[in-house]
């Protein structure tokens, strides 16, 4: 499973970016929605993780962008305050977690996550 990783806070960016790699699951990092985009372009990922506070345009933008392109695709939106039920109408795998969160909630996510991937049609 990819996973692309996008958060301004570089030092949670190396920690959450290096604790999410795990056998099975490869984690690309980086700061801005606009180089997600870049990065989403020249390979798509399977899971977005993405802050929602970003310099540029916000992670909630990012998403939208990105499941314009791909319904399919895992969403999960980082972030200090309670998003609401908004981002779930974007469709069924959209996911939130609120800052700051528990190692054991992301990987729980993920693992449901990774689950839904795994028995989805290629």
């Amino acid at each position: 499973m990819r996973i692309l990783y996008v958060e301004d806070n570089e030092e949670l960016r190396e920690t959450i970016g290096m604790l999410m790699e795990t056998e099975g699951q490869t984690v690309v990092s980086c700061a801005s929605a606009e180089e997600a985009l870049e990065l989403d372009a020249q390979q798509a990922f399977d899971v977005l993780v993405s802050d929602v506070s970003l310099p540029g345009m916000s992670g909630t933008d990012l998403a939208r962008q990105l499941l314009a392109q791909r319904p399919e695709r895992w969403v999960v939106l980082c972030s200090g305050y309670e998003l609401g039920t908004y981002p779930h109408a974007w469709g069924p795998h959209v996911r939130t977690l609120i800052k700051p969160f528990e190692l054991d909630e992301l990987e729980s996510l993920l693992t449901t996550v990774r689950h839904a991937v795994a028995r989805s049609p290629a």
